[in-house]
């Protein structure tokens, strides 16, 4: 019997000295977003109706740059009509503006603390950019659509990316193929990959959204294995 004990808590140590050898999976760090490369980028926007004509609580055009400290774009959007607000960007070395975010949709269908829509009803839409990273937050947190929205956002403009004027032969560059659209509920969740759809050519990311929340790009970061 003494024996036969032996050998089990041998057994036993063998196991759980294996077991302290196996790799752990450890959580990713947050994703590394993508920042601006010019810090004195200048952005505009506007606001389109289904009938083509501009309309919304803010129209901003092209001659009217919104400030750093002025990112931001507010518009009713309609339940059961197309709205769309699209932000442009100029930084020192763009002779023209060129697009950083678009966003269509038909139809918002829930609002967090006031309920569901009936057809023809409205809520105001607030688009808030980041000025330091290409991140967005869309307003109010939370906003459910029926039929979902579309959202792209365009990142030229990023560090290493085709408009990057500070780059340096010593900086680490970035693939496209290194990039993802993220986005979170909250401050309080954490960050989460998009499947959105790429277009390299136009260094840009879609994703049809089913409701409101912060969006980002970032570059991806492989999972780690701590030995």
């Amino acid at each position: 019997m003494f024996v036969r004990r032996s050998l089990i808590v041998a057994a036993l140590a063998v196991s759980v000295a294996r077991c302290g050898d196996q790799p752990t999976a450890v959580r990713p760090a947050a994703p590394q977003f993508l920042e601006w490369a010019d810090t004195t980028v200048q952005f505009s926007t506007s606001v389109s109706q289904s009938n083509g004509s501009e309309g919304g609580a803010v129209y901003m055009g092209p001659h009217a740059p919104l400030r750093l400290e002025q990112t931001r774009v507010s518009f009713w959007a309609v339940r059961g009509q197309a709205r769309s607000v699209q932000i442009n960007y100029k930084g020192r070395r763009n002779a023209e503006p060129r697009p950083f975010l678009l966003l269509t949709m038909t139809d918002p269908q829930f609002v967090p603390g006031i309920g569901e829509l009936a057809m023809g009803d409205s809520v105001l839409i607030t688009v808030k950019v980041n000025t330091r990273k290409l991140s967005v937050s869309l307003e109010p947190t939370g906003l459910q659509f029926g039929t979902p929205g579309q959202l792209t956002l365009w990142y030229g403009g990023g560090r290493h990316g085709h408009d990057d004027d500070q780059y340096n032969g010593n900086d680490e560059t970035i693939d496209d193929t290194d990039l993802a659209m993220f986005y979170r509920e909250d401050q309080k969740h954490p960050w989460s990959q998009l499947a959105a759809t790429q277009s390299i050519a136009d260094q840009s990311f879609t994703y049809a959204i089913p409701h409101f929340s912060d969006y980002a790009i970032a570059k991806l970061r492989e999972w780690a294995v701590q030995w």
